[in-house]
């Protein structure tokens, strides 16, 4: 870890994309975990998120996702499961432009309290909270939510299970 990401809690990966690795994280009711993100600075700037972020050092995919659970939700108790999803998006966050390789994971747990022990400075800034949502309240939403398809997503994989190969979604470009 450089001396600046250990300052910011962050990664920089000018000219290429960042690799992240999300979870889709049902529990035993098949409700998926959501975090409550804004700007740093403009709280009404919202949306909701998987919970997950980028690779750090030689850590695997499935570490970083796992790492990241932990962190942003305190949950633990895991039974990580295959790649679902993949997609490359790039929005504007926290005055930058990040490009990213999102892979994203399906996970169970029976753990449903959340306690964000481990959240980066920017993460604390930015971060509102969790929610478990079920597809139904996740079809009805007038929230943002990322990815924009999460709902049919969702409902897709809790009707035929996960795909045989990752299902490669758009690009996003916010």
């Amino acid at each position: 870890m450089s001396a600046e990401t250990a300052r910011t809690g962050e990664q920089s990966y000018e000219g290429g994309l960042r690799p992240v690795a999300r979870v889709v994280l049902l529990d035993p009711d098949d409700r998926i975990l959501l975090l409550h993100g804004h700007e740093p600075d403009d709280p009404a700037d919202d949306w909701w998120f998987t919970p997950g972020g980028g690779v750090e050092g030689a850590e695997t995919r499935e570490e970083a996702a796992l790492r990241e659970l932990a962190e942003e939700t305190g949950i633990t108790d895991v039974a990580l499961g295959p790649v679902l999803w993949q997609r490359r998006c790039s929005f504007p966050f926290a005055g930058r432009r990040w490009d990213q390789d999102e892979w994203y994971f399906l996970a169970r747990t029976t753990q449903t309290a959340t306690v964000a022990t481990g959240l980066t400075e920017l993460e604390r800034r930015s971060v509102a909270g969790a929610r478990w949502w079920t597809c139904r309240e996740l079809t009805r939403a007038h929230e943002t939510v990322y990815p924009t398809r999460l709902a049919g997503l969702l409902r897709t994989l809790l009707d035929e299970g996960p795909p045989a190969r990752p299902v490669i979604l758009d690009p996003e470009i916010v």
